[in-house]
């Protein structure tokens, strides 16, 4: 499965982004898709998973109610509606895609290449 993450960019306090996650090759039918973000000198930190099956979404409360995590099954993408962006936002935004339906990174086994978010105050 490879994954190529995109939308990143530089946006100010209050505003919005869409990152775009299209995946390619082998595709899962079970399993979940997520968004995970690492800021400088951070480690990588969950921010939302959508499972596959049902499409259940869950998200970190830091970014409950400004995230959406969707997806178009017909284009194999996933994205994440940001809105109401804080500075604290500001990190590089990984997508992943593993079996299981959770919020540690480990239980992903594919990740996207990054995309720059930055929120400036």
């Amino acid at each position: 499965v490879q994954l190529q993450a995109s939308g990143g960019g530089l946006v100010q306090a209050g505003g919005s982004l869409r990152l775009s996650c299209a995946a390619s090759g082998r595709t899962f039918s079970s399993g979940s898709m997520a968004w995970f973000r690492q800021a400088p000198g951070k480690e990588r930190e969950f921010v939302a998973a959508m499972r596959r099956s049902g499409g259940y979404t869950y998200y970190a409360d830091s970014v409950k109610g400004r995230f959406t995590i969707s997806r178009d099954s017909a284009k194999n993408t996933v994205y994440l509606q940001m809105s109401s962006l804080k500075p604290e936002d500001t990190a590089v935004y990984y997508c992943a895609v593993g079996p299981v339906y959770g919020t540690r990174w480990s239980q992903y086994d594919y990740w996207g290449q990054g995309t720059l978010v930055t929120v400036s105050s």
